[in-house]
C-alpha cells in the first residue's frame, strides 16, 4: 500500500526530455521508492484543455495516499482548471506550482485555451494544504510576476528566485535537488539550482 504518491505535470512542448529538472524528479523519488506519475500529456505542441484536464483526472484516480502534484508551466494553468471544475473538493493533498505563465503568455494562440482569465482564483481550492508557487524575477512567460499575479490570489507561499528565468532546461534547471526536497519534506523551500 503506498502512503503517498506524485504527479508531475509538464508545460507546452515538453516531451518530458531527460534533461528536464522534472524527468529528474521523478527518477530521484521512485528510487527513494515513491509512486510516481509522470504522464506524457496529448499532443503538447497544440495542447487541448479538455484533452489535457481528462488526462490528468485518469491519472489522479490511479493514485493512492497523500496526492501530491508538481506542475511546470502549462501543467498550472491545467491545474488550476482542474481544481475548478472540482470546486470545493481538491484533488491534491499538496501542491507545488513551477513558473506558471502570465497573462500576457496567454495571446500564444497554442495555449489560449488554458488562460485562466475567467477563473476566479481567490476561490480556488488548489490542494487541502496551502499550495507552494516558485517563479523567478524574470521570467519570460510571466513577465507580469507570478508572485503577484498567481501567489497572492491563490494565498500561495512564495519562494521567488533570482535570475531563474523559467525554471527549464535552458536556465539550467535539470537536476533540482531543492524539488526533490520539498516532496520529501513539505516543509521545504525551494531555492535556485
Amino acid at each position: 500500500m503506498w502512503n503517498r504518491s506524485f504527479l508531475i505535470l509538464h508545460g507546452v512542448e515538453n516531451r518530458r526530455p531527460a534533461e528536464h529538472w522534472q524527468y529528474d524528479l521523478a527518477q530521484r523519488l521512485r528510487e527513494h521508492g515513491e509512486q510516481v506519475f509522470y504522464p506524457q500529456l496529448p499532443d503538447p505542441d497544440q495542447p487541448s484543455l479538455d484533452a489535457w484536464v481528462e488526462a490528468i483526472e485518469a491519472e489522479l484516480r490511479m493514485m493512492r495516499g497523500e496526492r501530491v502534484v508538481v506542475c511546470h508551466s502549462l501543467g498550472c494553468a491545467a491545474w488550476f482548471h482542474v481544481a475548478a471544475r472540482r470546486g470545493e473538493t481538491p484533488a491534491a493533498d499538496r501542491v507545488l506550482l513551477v513558473g506558471p505563465p502570465g497573462p500576457s503568455a496567454f495571446s500564444w494562440d497554442a495555449i489560449a485555451g488554458f488562460t485562466p482569465e475567467p477563473l476566479d482564483l481567490t476561490r480556488l481550492k488548489l490542494a487541502v494544504a496551502t499550495p507552494r508557487l516558485v517563479c523567478s524575477d524574470n521570467d519570460p512567460y510571466c513577465p507580469e510576476g507570478a508572485a503577484e499575479v498567481f501567489g497572492r490570489p491563490l494565498g500561495c507561499d512564495v519562494d521567488l528566485l533570482t535570475g531563474a528565468g523559467h525554471l527549464a532546461i535552458p536556465d539550467g534547471y535539470g537536476p533540482w535537488p531543492s524539488a526533490l526536497d520539498w516532496c520529501l519534506d513539505p516543509g521545504t523551500r525551494l531555492t535556485v539550482n
